[in-house]
């Protein structure tokens, strides 16, 4: 059974701070977190006590200002920081879109990319190379698909990169802001694939100060601030992937 369980997570990290003409008092003003001290050194509580439970289908949006924690929660989901307090408890294969970037390699072409991409998610070759054609017709690259990568604009980079994460149908994808893929016929393209994977029993947590984007995509919100879970909403129900009629 796909599932995530937080219970009582927590991550503090000790700061180091760097030597500079900046007065103290602003010297650690874009740190997001609260700041405190533990045995005479300065330590940031990114995450405290955050708790919350979701089961397959369940689209969370995670909202909160600048600094409140999202970024670091999405990478404690998947498991690039180690929480220093608490437990999470994931089931189910996790892909995520934190940086367009991650897994390329710039002097590399858009196809093996895709292959890199794919072995550093757990693909096999066999799995990259029968999905090989879908990724490069969904992304809509065309030649450009054998040209380096360091070519590529923003928007082509990231329909290379969505295109690639969401092939496999990861159970889990966890995202931070949408991802800005194109033209506005692509990002509903993107949309109903996001739509697809939702009704497959997945889960998707997406981080995003986006209102409009919360409500057609997101079933649960929760609002972090300072690291802390301020409120948690699950949203009305109804069938996923459906459009209300006109």
């Amino acid at each position: 059974m796909i599932s995530v369980k937080l219970d009582n997570v927590g991550l503090a990290y000790r700061l180091y701070e760097k030597l500079t003409l900046t007065a103290p008092d602003r010297r650690l003003g874009g740190l997001g977190g609260k700041i405190g001290r533990s045995g005479g050194k300065q330590v940031v509580q990114a995450l405290e006590d955050v708790s919350f439970e979701l089961k397959a289908g369940d689209r969370l949006g995670l909202v909160g200002p600048n600094g409140a924690g999202k970024t670091t929660l999405l990478k404690v989901l998947y498991g690039i920081y180690q929480p220093s307090a608490g437990t999470v408890s994931i089931e189910g294969k996790v892909d995520a879109l934190f940086n367009i970037n991650i897994g390329f390699r710039p002097e590399a072409t858009g196809r093996r990319n895709i292959v890199l991409r794919g072995l550093i998610s757990g693909w096999t070759e066999a799995e990259i190379q029968e999905k090989m054609p879908e990724i490069i017709a969904f992304s809509e690259l065309g030649d450009f698909i054998d040209v380096p990568f360091k070519t590529y604009s923003q928007g082509m980079a990231a329909r290379l990169a969505f295109s690639a994460a969401t092939a496999l149908d990861p159970e889990i994808l966890l995202m931070d802001e949408w991802i800005g893929a194109g033209d506005a016929q692509f990002q509903e393209k993107a949309k109903r694939r996001m739509d697809e994977l939702a009704e497959k029993a997945g889960i998707i947590v997406l981080a995003t100060h986006n209102e409009s984007l919360l409500e057609s995509v997101c079933t649960k919100r929760m609002t972090l601030k300072n690291g802390k879970v301020e409120s948690f909403i699950t949203k009305p129900t109804k069938k996923v992937g459906t459009r209300a009629k006109t």
